[in-house]
């Protein structure tokens, strides 16, 4: 990241909200010079870089991630990567909506991951609480099927009764498969392993 990458993607994240970097800075609650040309060097000619709180601010004022900033920097003005298949937990419990890889082929509805990798990936919708706090219903993880997963990993499983569920890999082996919650509230399961249709690592999470 450089000094002229940062300007940059502060002044696409202006573009793409119809604003200039004054009614960016003004949107966030800064002062609304914070982002003039003028303040972009110091008296002595030195480049003066923006401080990451008034970063995070124009962030949650755009309501964008950081990940999408990143794509901003990388010079993806366009749009942050590319479109990627989205789907709810509960439709992807439907037979017939997975191919034998793990790889939905019923998603009519995509969203932009802000990734430069080009490996098969889609996006899974969060409903429950037992992934709580890291992950709460209505938030958006990317799912890599084919991907190693190894113990700790956080993770995508379907059985093959079709139940979808996003948890932790615990123990495993030839007999069963341990999958852990992140809320305390929520007990381990053990699901044997012939019951298992499929596991596919998390690789990124917009919240």
């Amino acid at each position: 990241m450089t000094y002229g990458d940062i300007w940059r993607a502060i002044d696409a994240l202006a573009a793409r909200r119809g604003l200039s970097p004054s009614g960016l800075a003004r949107a966030a609650g800064l002062d609304p010079t914070t982002f003039n040309r003028s303040k972009r060097a110091a008296p002595d000619g030195k480049p003066r870089w923006p401080s990451t709180e008034s970063i995070a601010r124009i962030l949650a004022a755009c309501d964008t991630s950081w990940d999408e900033f990143a794509a901003l920097l990388a010079g993806r003005t366009g749009g942050a990567g590319r479109a990627i298949p989205i789907v709810g937990l509960a439709k992807a419990g439907a037979d017939g909506f997975f191919d034998e890889s793990g790889f939905p082929v019923g998603a009519d509805e995509t969203v932009r991951f802000p990734n430069l990798s080009e490996e098969p990936v889609y996006a899974l919708e969060i409903a429950g609480d037992s992934m709580e706090p890291t992950y709460r219903a209505g938030d958006v993880v990317v799912v890599q099927p084919g991907a190693p997963v190894r113990r700790g990993d956080r993770v995508v499983v379907r059985t093959r009764a079709g139940e979808v569920m996003a948890k932790v890999l615990g123990r495993r082996n030839d007999q069963s498969v341990e999958l852990l919650s992140l809320n305390p509230t929520h007990g381990a399961r053990k699901i044997a392993a012939g019951d298992v249709d499929w596991i596919a690592r998390i690789v990124w999470a917009s919240q």
